[in-house]
């Protein structure tokens, strides 16, 4: 195969359009199936979450409770590799760390002017649910990314729903995660089913205000469809990564790192992105090899991704400005910096999701352990959005006091602003208190 590489001063407009842009999923192939799913869960509650898992995961839930049994955790504790466990605790206690730094402190006050005192109050949402999709494998670390900042807010309601595997089961990691963040409301349902069953409730789901993590475009149909019912949180799609390195990174290495995000699938996107015309030219030549060397599933995705057709690619600039200029352009979910000095190369970018400097943090490590977040914005939206962290299961109130003192010294100017936009009773509250 032919890894695709572009110059990008030699290029037209029209061809770095189709170059930068993702699989992000257009929700009006599903959307009429996926309002019917929502229409019938609305109606039928858990009858209809049993037939749809039976029709879309093949798996049969008439004697089976939805929600986790006790004995599933106890279970999971026993059956799981001990070298999975350690690597879990160690994780989940990395993550726990980096997150604590984002509880704030009940009130914040200050004195705006003699006598005026405004400040903001954090409250926790009430309840959330936290999406871990398993269509392509089972992902443990997605649900700690999601359940540990819920729970560090104080977050009193978290319900978690992944898919079901074969008889129902759950992944016993992602139960083990659970367990020991303190979560025990999971349940065995996802697909368009599951957010619609957050929505509006069943008799086994509770209703939720807000939903939180990635999924399939049936769940991206759902969380959008159901956007005015609950909020659907982070906009989350397809893995993407973009890795900035220059003439002093190892080519081989460099290869290994932009396998990682491919991996995910075949709608993943995964750029090189340099000014070094030698180190596109060896990234050509080794990155053939080490996808045929991967084993399947994965192999057909990477083949995919790095195929004429797919969202992979090497793009070869004129300038380290240049390479800034094109990441900001796309403002990846993840991007990896390996330049001779990372520091001077970060001044240059201004949308990412995550940032990883030097050639020591591969994706992967990020993905699981280091202690940032990494369920991240994708499809552009780093330029709006922020990874998921404590701040996106809580809510601020403005909280504002006025002493006698400070009613003197605003009561003119609220009354000449008010009839100056023609609101008497607004003027009249102050000149005739």
């Amino acid at each position: 195969m032919t890894i695709p590489s572009y110059h990008w001063s030699l290029i037209a407009r029209a061809d770095k359009d189709r170059i930068l842009s993702r699989s992000e999923t257009d929700i009006s192939l599903v959307q009429e199936s996926v309002a019917t799913i929502i229409r019938e869960v609305k109606e039928s509650g858990d009858r209809a979450l049993r037939e749809f898992t039976g029709r879309f995961d093949s798996v049969d839930l008439d004697n089976i409770p939805l929600r986790a049994k006790d004995e599933e955790f106890d279970e999971a504790r026993r059956i799981l590799d001990p070298k999975v466990m350690a690597a879990l605790d160690y994780a989940i206690e990395n993550v726990t760390r980096f997150h604590e730094s984002q509880v704030p402190r009940s009130m914040d006050f200050h004195e705006i002017r003699p006598g005026i005192l405004a400040g903001e109050r954090a409250r926790a949402i009430d309840s959330v649910g936290l999406y871990v999709p398993r269509g392509r494998g089972s992902f443990p670390s997605m649900l700690y990314m999601l359940a540990i900042p819920a729970k560090l807010a104080g977050v009193k309601t978290i319900v978690v729903l992944t898919p079901p595997g074969p008889g129902g089961s759950l992944d016993p990691a992602c139960l083990y995660a659970a367990d020991k963040i303190g979560v025990r409301d999971v349940f065995r349902v996802g697909g368009a089913q599951g957010i619609a069953a957050l929505a509006y409730g069943t008799e086994s789901i509770p209703r939720v205000l807000k939903v939180v993590g990635p999924g399939s475009q049936y769940v991206t149909a759902a969380k959008r469809l159901l956007a005015g019912r609950l909020d659907p949180g982070l906009p989350a799609g397809p893995s993407e990564s973009i890795l900035w390195a220059d003439c002093t990174a190892n080519p081989r290495q460099i290869c290994l790192d932009l396998l990682i995000e491919a991996e995910h699938g075949a709608d993943s996107s995964a750029l090189l992105v340099t000014d070094c015309a030698e180190l596109g030219k060896r990234v050509q030549e080794l990155l053939p090899d080490m996808i045929r060397q991967t084993p399947e599933p994965r192999k057909e995705f990477l083949t995919q991704v790095f195929s004429a057709q797919g969202y992979g690619g090497i793009i070869l600039t004129d300038s380290p400005r240049a390479c800034g200029e094109v990441i900001n352009t796309y403002a990846p979910e993840h991007l990896s910096i390996q330049t001779a000095s990372p520091w001077d190369s970060l001044g240059l970018v201004a949308h990412a999701g995550e940032i990883l400097l030097g050639s020591s943090l591969p994706f992967s490590a990020a993905n699981y352990l280091t202690g940032a977040n990494a369920v991240l914005p994708t499809g552009g939206y780093a330029k709006t959005w922020s990874g998921v962290s404590v701040r996106d299961f809580l809510t601020y109130s403005s909280v504002v006091q006025v002493t006698p003192e400070g009613y003197k010294g605003l009561k003119d100017h609220v009354i000449a602003l008010s009839e100056y936009e023609g609101f008497p009773r607004h003027a009249a509250a102050l000149k005739d208190r």
